[in-house]
C-alpha cells in the first residue's frame, strides 16, 4: 500500500511541480528581488520512524532568523522577508515540499513534520505511536486549529489520524485544508 501511495503521490506532486511552475517562477523571483538570501529554506524536520529529512519552503524569514516555531518567536513580525507573511497567509510557501512528497519524506496527508529541535512535540508522538506514520504538508491536526492549539491537542488530532487513515479521509482532509487555506484560517502568525 504504501509503495503504491508514495508513486501516485509522486506523479500527482510532479503533475502539480509543472503546472505551478509559472507562480514557482513568479514568487522565486519576488523573493530574490525583496530581500537577500537564497530563495528556498531547508529546514531539518522529524519525519516517519524520527528519521530527519531536509524539507524545502520558499523563505518567508530574513537571514539569520532563529531556528524555531513562528509562533516561539517573540515579535516574529520583525523576521519576516518584506513578501514573507503574504507568502504564509496564502500558504504558498508550503509549494516545495511537493519536492519531499516526490522523494518519499512526506505524503499530502500526515502529521506535520516536527521541527528537529521540538522536543516535546517529538517525545509525545513517539509515546502516541504516531512517530511511524509518514508527515504530510496537511493533516488532520492542520484543519483542527494549525497554529492555535496545544502540542498536546496536536497529538491528540493526529492520533485520531492514524486510526481513521484511509483514502476517503485523506481526500476529506485535502477538501477542508483548501478551504482553510482560501479562508486564511488557523494561521496566528
Amino acid at each position: 500500500m504504501d509503495k503504491i501511495q508514495n508513486f501516485v503521490e509522486a506523479i500527482l506532486a510532479l503533475s502539480l511541480i509543472v503546472l505551478l511552475l509559472p507562480i514557482i517562477f513568479v514568487i522565486s523571483l519576488l523573493i530574490k528581488f525583496t530581500s537577500p538570501g537564497p530563495i528556498f529554506h531547508w529546514s531539518k524536520r522529524v519525519g516517519a520512524n524520527n528519521k530527519i529529512f531536509m524539507m524545502p519552503k520558499f523563505r518567508t524569514m530574513k537571514i539569520n532568523t532563529p531556528q524555531l516555531a513562528t509562533h516561539l518567536l517573540e515579535n516574529p513580525q520583525d523576521f519576516y522577508s518584506p513578501i514573507g507573511m503574504w507568502l504564509r497567509k496564502y500558504s504558498l510557501d508550503e509549494v516545495p515540499q511537493l519536492i519531499s512528497i516526490m522523494r518519499g519524506d512526506m505524503h499530502f496527508v500526515g502529521p506535520r513534520p516536527a521541527l528537529y529541535n521540538q522536543e516535546d512535540l517529538i517525545a509525545l508522538r513517539k509515546n502516541a505511536g504516531v512517530d511511524k506514520l509518514v508527515p504530510g504538508v496537511t493533516g488532520w491536526a492542520q484543519i483542527n486549529g494549525r497554529d492555535e492549539i496545544s502540542i498536546q491537542c496536536k497529538v491528540e488530532f493526529d492520533l485520531e489520524y492514524l486510526y481513521k487513515r484511509s483514502f476517503k479521509f485523506d481526500f476529506y482532509i485535502l477538501l477542508l485544508t483548501l478551504l482553510k487555506v482560501l479562508r486564511k484560517e488557523g494561521i496566528s502568525h
